[in-house]
């Protein structure tokens, strides 16, 4: 049963809207068409059972079943209908016709659906994912057998027949061809198959994009476009602190674990049935932006993912990011931003869907000195006595093994409160010194 009182302390989203009467039934049957393509839910209409029941089973195909609840409520009643996603999706208002009479749910607003959301929306049904897809106008020679192997090769070596397993090639009409999905990371042309599948990084001086300071297209595969990503981020926030805004030195740091699972989900998660838009990466000069094209997937709302739920997108560069390394653990990535920004001190990320895109905002303020355990503040007050400590030297000082403390001193690393010093990223001598202001 519902909790009625609950409910309407609730603010209309993606799974609750609130109408005061049928008065306007077209706007009401919008409402259900979009929860049951969608994500389900709750919304509140106050007249008669019979007449609700009537203009659902009137004006929306297929013919659509929800559960109707009469709630009492003070000194009247409250008529809610439970509308659960459907499995005879997409839904439509009969009067507009198909497919323009399909709606979606985005946020707290109902949007008519274009024809890429009406072929997700029927790909859903059917239990397939876009970059599953086979592409049988390629042979597949298609993929870049040799990008394709370099990537793997930290991991396995490559044999062509393990294109198979992660489904780049799949079997169509007794022929191997490429997916979308092979195509998406490894094509050996895929920018002229997929002209959006690369990442469009800017820095801007102010907090709008009115003077762009740098700017880069990055076209490689997306498995390599991450660190791309991650050093352009770098460069610039180095630069805006180093010249152009000394003051702001302290605050100018974001967690680059935090970047990484960002960019790294945008390539995941990214709509490749778009067109005209890339991702995006966008440096101002109080926030970071990462957005790509496509809101969250049906049923998927934000609350959701910060919980942890996961639904994949894209299942094919899914499993291949998993197996590289680049995805630790299935829904975790949301959690995993927030826990490194609330360590380093910053606000948590903003999650958003804005227009056709899924938006995740980084900002600069910093709301908490970063989060250190007992462990943690013992490496910083060994450094600070002995900066410039090798790693061996500080598992010595803490009492932890070598390993132990590598994994701790990366963290701080990340977090911005340690630096390493050496002749590359490999040097056995390399040694530590606290960040400026730790």
């Amino acid at each position: 049963m519902f909790n009625l009182a609950e409910l309407l302390r609730q603010h209309e989203g993606k799974t609750l809207e609130f109408k005061r009467d049928l008065s306007s039934p077209d706007r009401v049957m919008r409402t259900l068409v979009a929860f049951a393509n969608g994500a389900g839910g709750v919304p509140d209409i106050a007249k008669t059972e019979e007449q609700l029941a009537s203009f659902i089973s009137d004006r929306i195909e297929p013919r659509l079943v929800p559960e109707i609840h009469i709630i009492p409520f003070r000194k009247t009643h409250v008529l809610a209908a439970e509308v659960f996603p459907s499995p005879s999706r997409p839904h439509y208002v009969k009067a507009v016709g198909y497919p323009a009479g399909v709606s979606v749910r985005v946020g707290s607003t109902n949007r008519q659906a274009d024809a890429a959301a009406v072929a997700e929306l029927q790909r859903v049904v059917r239990g397939r994912c876009y970059d599953e897809e086979p592409l049988p106008e390629l042979h597949s020679e298609a993929i870049d057998f040799r990008a394709a192997s370099e990537c793997f090769a930290p991991i396995r070596r490559l044999r062509k027949k393990d294109l198979r397993t992660p489904h780049l090639l799949a079997l169509h009409q007794k022929r191997e061809v490429p997916t979308v999905g092979g195509v998406v990371l490894f094509g050996a042309d895929r920018l002229k198959q997929f002209p959006e599948a690369w990442l469009r990084a800017d820095c801007f001086e102010g907090t709008d994009k009115s003077v762009i300071l740098d700017s880069a297209n990055l076209t490689n595969h997306p498995v390599l476009a991450v660190e791309e990503a991650i050093r352009f981020v770098q460069r610039n926030t180095r630069r805006a602190l180093e010249v152009k805004r000394v003051h702001h030195r302290e605050v100018w740091e974001f967690p680059v674990l935090a970047l990484r699972e960002a960019i790294t989900n945008a390539f995941v998660h990214a709509d490749y049935a778009q067109r005209g838009s890339p991702l995006r990466l966008a440096i101002f000069r109080d926030r970071i932006e990462i957005e790509n094209p496509g809101n969250l997937p049906p049923r998927l709302t934000i609350e959701d993912i910060r919980r942890g739920v996961s639904k994949l997108r894209n299942r094919v560069i899914g499993r291949v990011f998993h197996e590289l390394g680049l995805i630790e653990q299935w829904g975790s990535g949301i959690q995993r931003m927030t826990a490194a920004c609330r360590a380093a001190g910053l606000p948590e990320p903003e999650l958003e869907e804005i227009g056709s895109s899924f938006r995740v905002t980084f900002r600069r303020e910093r709301v908490a000195k970063p989060e250190r355990d007992r462990l943690d503040t013992a490496m910083v007050e060994f450094l600070r006595r002995k900066p410039g400590a090798s790693t061996s030297q500080i598992a010595a000082a803490i009492k932890r093994t070598t390993r132990a403390t590598q994994t701790r001193r990366k963290r701080l690393v990340e977090l911005g409160q340690l630096v390493a010093i050496g002749s590359s990223t490999q040097d056995p001598r390399k040694v530590y010194h606290l960040k400026q202001g730790v």
